[in-house]
């Protein structure tokens, strides 16, 4: 967490310390997925007060941002990669002390057909029982409709979904997963404690798509923290997400209305 200390200077005191990397966590949270939180809070309240049930109301992910293609295309982009910088500041933080941060969470590339392997086995660890669970809450009439994705259709609307689902895997890994239980860790919370938040996060700014989604969420936020417990690894994880983000996006903008009405999706 910290470089070595000159000679003859005093030993940090931890509580100041531990203040810091608290004030660091809330800071990092509050401009990504914390916020994120907030504003999924705040969906679901006004999503509850708004009159008709959850079952009749919808959400949608990756809308246009304009009818001009070139310009839509723009906009896609620049938030692709402006919601990535909250990714580099959490590893930029991690690598204060001169390790690699890269190299401490497991983003790195040392094994990458094991970590294709286990990415895709966990994808579909998730993946199948969450579209059941996603079904299920639409007939409980406690998920939202989800368009997972509204792009008009264009020749780069594939790749920009397909770009889209690897910045929320970057985004929810790096963040929920890697950099929140290594600070945890370093803040001496319990595993358990530490497992619990990174879960509760992952559930938390999914709440904007009705309760079902908040508890796969929460299901899958202890499966993915519970891995990277073991491994400390976030590869893997991110592989998952990715695949199961691109199956999501890619598939909801290419399958016909009649497959999505049989799956219980439109």
């Amino acid at each position: 967490m910290r470089g070595p200390l000159p000679p003859g200077a005093p030993a940090p005191d931890q509580r100041a310390v531990s203040r810091r990397l608290t004030a660091e966590i809330w800071i990092v949270l509050g401009l990504s997925l914390g916020k994120s939180a907030v504003y999924a809070v705040v969906s679901l309240i006004a999503k509850l007060t708004a009159g008709p049930p959850l079952a009749e109301q919808t959400t949608t992910l990756n809308p246009s941002q304009s009818p001009r293609p070139y310009l839509d295309l723009t906009y896609q982009l620049l938030s692709i990669g402006f919601a990535l910088l909250p990714v580099a500041l959490a590893l930029y933080l991690l690598s204060a002390n001169g390790r690699s941060a890269v190299r401490r969470i497991g983003l790195d590339t040392a094994r990458p057909w094991r970590d294709l392997g286990v990415g895709m086995g966990l994808a579909a660890l998730i993946g199948i029982p969450g579209l059941g669970l996603y079904v299920a809450g639409r007939a409980l009439g406690i998920t939202v409709e989800v368009q997972a994705s509204a792009l008009n259709a264009a020749w780069w609307t594939i790749p920009v979904l397909i770009l889209a689902a690897l910045q929320n895997a970057l985004l929810e890994e790096v963040v929920a997963v890697g950099y929140l239980m290594e600070r945890l860790r370093d803040l001496r919370w319990s595993t358990p404690a530490i497992i619990a938040a990174s879960a509760l996060l992952r559930g938390s700014y999914h709440l904007y798509q009705g309760w079902g989604p908040f508890f796969g969420n929460v299901v899958m936020g202890i499966v993915f923290a519970e891995y990277y417990r073991r491994r400390r690894r976030v590869m893997p994880l991110v592989v998952a997400h990715t695949a199961l983000d691109v199956v999501a996006f890619v598939g909801y903008a290419t399958l016909p209305d009649a497959w999505l009405e049989a799956l219980g999706i439109m």
